[in-house]
């Protein structure tokens, strides 16, 4: 990947990994080091980009701590919490690089698999690549609901995408720069993707890991009944939403 710089900053690196975090204190030390070492070694400009989402314990302190050891690594502090979509909505707006990859904050997701993502992407000159968890390490309630969840927003959106809760995936950063940003936007990025024009998207597994520090956000009455929920208003989107494609104009064109 040669970078393309552009005169917002934006393709000015290779890549750029985006991270949410709330009140991830223990995690997010580990994290960054396994990103620095899945990464040290390939030839890609690269940053990390945390978004921290109203964190009320030590987690912003320890970003700020990563990134005076580390220049890669930047942080974005949110005013408060706003919900993991708009922390990546932030994340993307602020990314440089030409390729994004997200993953979660809270460990589960492996950095050892964001190098197979993005030559995936590269080589298959996908828009998305999307991971779906091999080997879960979830407890059997958490499987089950995404579970339903999958199969449901599948079956009302049309989509045929695996594993649409797995945070771990890599895009072309044109893919989302104008998808629509609302709270759960971030379980339906694939569709939201392929809903802007982007439909060459791609799947493979990814290796997933039990969480190591902390409790879960989400669980079945937080993420299963308000997904299904958002479903809906996604699959609306669908059929109302409207994007012109221009014929011909007259820009550019000498008035002589």
């Amino acid at each position: 990947m040669k970078p393309r710089r552009t005169h917002n900053g934006s393709g000015s690196l290779d890549l750029s990994v985006v991270v949410p975090v709330k009140d991830e204190a223990e995690s997010v030390f580990p994290l960054a080091r396994e990103i620095s070492e899945a990464l040290n070694d390939r030839p890609w400009q690269w940053e990390c980009l945390w978004i921290d989402d109203g964190s009320t314990d030590d987690t912003l302190a320890h970003l700020v701590r990563i990134r005076s050891e580390d220049e890669r690594h930047h942080w974005l502090a949110l005013e408060h919490n706003y919900g993991q979509s708009a922390a990546l909505a932030a994340g993307f707006s602020a990314a440089r690089g030409r390729i994004v990859v997200t993953l979660d904050g809270d460990g589960q997701n492996d950095p050892k698999g964001i190098p197979p993502l993005v030559e995936r992407l590269v080589s298959t000159d996908a828009h998305m690549v999307n991971g779906w968890r091999s080997h879960r390490r979830d407890n059997a309630v958490r499987r089950l609901s995404s579970s339903v969840s999958n199969a449901f927003r599948n079956r009302v959106t049309g989509e045929r995408i695996r594993d649409v809760g797995c945070s771990l995936r890599a895009f072309r950063h044109e893919c989302v720069s104008d998808v629509p940003v609302f709270k759960g936007m971030h379980r339906f990025l694939p569709t939201l993707v392929r809903m802007a024009g982007w439909d060459r998207i791609e799947e493979m597994p990814v290796p997933h890991r039990p969480r190591r520090f902390g409790e879960t956000k989400y669980g079945i009455h937080n993420r299963l009944w308000v997904g299904l929920m958002d479903t809906f208003a996604v699959r609306w989107m669908q059929r109302r939403m409207v994007r012109p494609r221009i014929r011909s104009s007259s820009y550019g064109k000498s008035e002589g």
